[in-house]
């Protein structure tokens, strides 16, 4: 199985633990300029961008260590421009990480809510 058909079932596994959490899926890998976005959902009044990590396994640490200052800076840029391309009132938002490590009896999800911010 080739790296990115591997991230692209993690992504689906995390879309459907949000939905089965009753988060509504608004857009799917948003992609700009500065970065991408794997899932972008909301729950009642807020809109949650999500990056999702997926790992074969967790020997060498948690999938949502790797997700650091850069790639965060580059969730964040993604989602200002999601936010500028959509009509409506501003709303609350917040930023999230999914981690997928995938095993013997299928995928294990954990779900990190308010994992990072935008610092300001």
């Amino acid at each position: 199985m080739t790296k990115a058909r591997f991230g692209a079932l993690g992504e689906e596994a995390a879309a459907d633990l949000l939905r089965k959490g009753g988060y509504r899926i608004v857009a799917r890998n948003h992609r700009c300029r500065s970065g991408e976005i794997d899932v972008i959902a909301e729950k009642g009044e807020v809109l949650v961008f999500v990056e999702v990590r997926t790992r074969a396994t967790a020997a060498f640490g948690g999938p949502e260590e790797t997700v650091g200052g850069r790639k965060q800076r580059r969730v964040i840029a993604a989602a200002r421009d999601f936010l500028a391309r959509r009509r409506g009132p501003p709303r609350a938002a917040r930023f999230d990480v999914i981690a997928v490590v995938d095993g013997p009896a299928g995928p294990s999800l954990t779900h990190f809510e308010n994992a990072f911010d935008t610092g300001a």
